[in-house]
């Protein structure tokens, strides 16, 4: 499994435009083969950062969505959002720990 994080720091005023963008594109993201899990988080002490958090089978899916025409005009309409250039992480899970209180 490979986990994709993407750090996406908006213009202020071009965050509902975003918000609409995943919105409209979030189940077809997710219905890529591979992919098992995709959400958006807001940073709680800066609410113009986001980060895509996306949970893969492998590279090769990963991948596939990447340079899909999908992603190529998705990128195209948000990235003119950005006030700064977008950073991206794929990370493999090494431990987890379950807590009984959920």
């Amino acid at each position: 499994m490979v986990t994709r994080i993407v750090k996406l720091t908006l213009k202020p005023e071009n965050i509902n435009d975003f918000l609409l963008i995943f919105k409209d594109v979030k189940e077809t993201i997710a219905s890529f083969d591979g992919c098992h899990h995709v959400e958006l988080l807001q940073d709680i002490q800066e609410p113009h950062i986001f980060f895509t958090y996306s949970i893969w089978e492998d590279e090769h899916y990963l991948n596939h969505y990447r340079f899909s025409e999908f992603f190529k005009i998705t990128w195209q309409r948000s990235k003119k959002l950005f006030s700064q250039k977008a950073e991206a992480w794929s990370v493999a899970l090494i431990e987890r720990a379950q807590s009984d209180h959920f």
